[in-house]
């Protein structure tokens, strides 16, 4: 018998993957949900007209991707020494905390206070693939991580909508249903989520200096593949900043797109990005191999931000986006590739490494793409660019497809070989679960940058 098929599924191991899912969306809903409220928010507690919120908001998004740059290799890290279980169940309950604060907040320090704790706490997603990692052998890895990334998706086509009709009601209503949701989560995970990583696998102590991002940075050096794919992933990340920083006023700009149309294009995008990452991926990965998905992967998302940057015409632009979702194909088979590299003791402070790379680009992606659309624009402007910034973020990904051509051309896809994983999760049978075997009911949701 296949030792992947349906019928050997353990009922706890089938359990925790949909808890992992779950706790992803959660993450992702998290964000989402206070898109639309946060900064009404800050400009009802900072006081001084929109354009003072404008500022405090930007400070708020940089301040946010430090902290996750620096606590998400500690999670990782604390996961490789303690086990999964207590990092995610600790991560979950401080989120719960930490939104029920700011549904409370009645100062604006106090605000900026549990938002640096959101980025602390909410990185949960570092230790949630380590425990994929953990439990899903090579071959598997990368339509697990695809459907993995379909929750974010979810939680993108969800958080954004539901925290502007929450917010419609009350302001501060959209903070206290995602402290509920993740406190309910936690409760969950508390009975249902077993331990991936036994105690024989995990590092013998915590070590502060691999638990920072410097430190981080150390670990992907140490393998050069690894090390020229972060960098790769990085420049997605970097890329991906043009949508969260521009598209907002790029569409209203040049297709004079008003926030109902901006919110069902976003609803869209989510849709076409949760259908690649749930379905395709874990069906073109067995077909193709990891290094040809992420390669096509990578053309898919130079020929969207290309099509996106020099659309005339609104409808033009909306052709861009099935291919940009098709770019999400790339990125599972980069983290899976990673993860072949590295140890199994090391796979929490890998992926800590990973979201410090994603949050190392926040810091600098809203900057350089506003600035560079700003430009664009401007009646200085020597040239009338406005789709400037998203092709610079088709360079970018240009760049990442030359070094992730070069860096893999050795590379042996995993594509028909099979190696089995140990078991790790006591009581339970040998055999590994397929993640996308575990969708098949609302219970456990079928799923996945």
């Amino acid at each position: 018998m296949d030792p992947t098929s349906d019928t050997e599924l353990h009922p706890r191991r089938r359990a925790a993957l949909a808890f992992i899912f779950v706790t992803v969306v959660l993450d992702m809903l998290a964000f989402g949900i206070v898109i639309p409220v946060l900064p009404h928010l800050i400009e009802q507690l900072a006081g001084g007209g929109i354009a003072n919120a404008a500022w405090w908001v930007g400070v708020f998004s940089t301040v946010f991707a430090i902290v996750q740059f620096a606590f998400s290799p500690v999670q990782g890290a604390l996961s490789d020494r303690f086990g999964r279980r207590p990092v995610i169940l600790i991560s979950n309950a401080g989120l719960a905390i930490d939104f029920f604060v700011l549904a409370l907040a009645p100062t604006l320090w106090l605000l900026f206070v549990a938002r640096v704790v959101l980025g602390m706490t909410a990185a949960s997603f570092t230790t949630a693939n380590a425990y994929i990692a953990d439990i899903t052998p090579k071959e598997k890895r990368a339509a697990a991580y695809g459907i993995l990334g379909s929750a974010f998706g979810l939680g993108f086509i969800i958080g954004p909508g539901l925290g502007g009709f929450l917010g419609d009601i009350h302001l501060r209503l959209p903070f206290w249903v995602a402290g509920g949701l993740a406190a309910c989560n936690f409760l969950y995970g508390f009975f249902v989520l077993p331990e991936s990583l036994p105690k024989e696998r995990r590092t013998p102590r915590f070590e502060m200096h691999s638990a920072h991002p410097l430190g981080s940075l150390k670990l992907l050096a140490r393998y050069p593949l690894v090390m020229r794919l972060a960098v790769v992933m990085f420049l997605v990340y970097l890329a991906h900043y043009v949508l969260q920083t521009t598209f907002v006023l790029y569409a209203d700009y040049r297709y004079h797109w008003g926030p109902q149309a901006v919110g069902y294009v976003l609803m869209l995008v989510g849709a076409c990005d949760g259908f690649v990452q749930a379905v395709l991926t874990r069906r073109l990965a067995p077909r193709f191999g990891e290094r040809r998905l992420m390669l096509g992967g990578m053309l898919c998302g130079i020929g969207s931000f290309l099509v996106m940057g020099l659309a005339n015409t609104g409808f033009a632009f909306l052709l861009g986006i099935p291919l940009m979702a098709l770019w999400g194909l790339s990125q599972p088979p980069i983290q899976s590739l990673m993860t072949h590299e590295v140890d199994p003791a090391e796979q929490g402070r890998l992926q800590g490494a990973i979201s410090s790379l994603a949050s190392f680009a926040g810091i600098f992606g809203p900057f350089l793409f506003a600035q560079v659309f700003s430009l664009s624009i401007s009646p200085t402007s020597p040239y009338h660019l406005p789709g400037l910034a998203f092709v610079l973020s088709a360079v970018l990904l240009a760049i990442g497809t030359v070094i992730a051509l070069r860096a893999t051309r050795h590379t042996h896809d995993l594509a028909t070989r099979e190696e089995p994983l140990p078991n790790t999760i006591p009581g339970e049978p040998s055999s590994v679960v397929p993640l996308q075997a575990t969708i098949t009911s609302p219970e456990t949701p079928e799923h996945s940058p």
